[in-house]
């Protein structure tokens, strides 16, 4: 396409002013069967569901799945799930403890926490220990020894 000789532009300010009418108003369209309420209050809890897909896809590493077979695919996307219910439940368990750890400082934490199992060679019992933490190490394994 091209433009050739003088163009003029001009706003239609008789469509401007009826526009106004819709503004502030928010359309919903569905094919549920929930009421209009219902509609509205699911719509307003969209965000978390928005944010939930925001962290599986960063915090999660959820994404690239380079995995071409359905089983695998499926498995991928199950683990992450698994992952982020784990994520989310330490969110709500670091919140009912009244912990001043996050959720990102509190992954960082468990990079370098370590335990050694060890089989005593007399009675061939087998024994787990916590090698030494530093003071917030031992207040996220704290509570998660008290909740889960």
């Amino acid at each position: 396409m091209r433009l050739i000789g003088d163009i003029t532009i001009e706003i239609d300010y008789e469509k401007y002013n009826c526009d106004q009418v819709w503004d502030g108003l928010k359309g919903y369209i569905t094919n549920s069967r929930l009421s209009n309420q219902e509609v509205m209050q699911n719509y307003k809890n969209l965000w978390f569901i928005e944010k939930a897909f925001r962290m599986s896809k960063t915090d999660l590493r959820i994404r690239p799945i380079y995995h071409r077979l359905r089983d695998r695919i499926e498995a991928h996307i199950c683990i992450a799930f698994t992952a982020y219910s784990i994520y989310k439940e330490l969110e709500r368990v670091l919140h009912q403890a009244k912990s001043t750890l996050s959720l990102k400082k509190a992954a960082e934490l468990t990079h370098n926490m370590y335990q050694i199992t060890y089989t005593l060679p007399a009675s061939k019992n087998s024994q787990t220990h916590l090698l030494k933490m530093d003071n917030e190490q031992q207040e996220l394994y704290d509570i998660i020894q008290k909740y889960f």
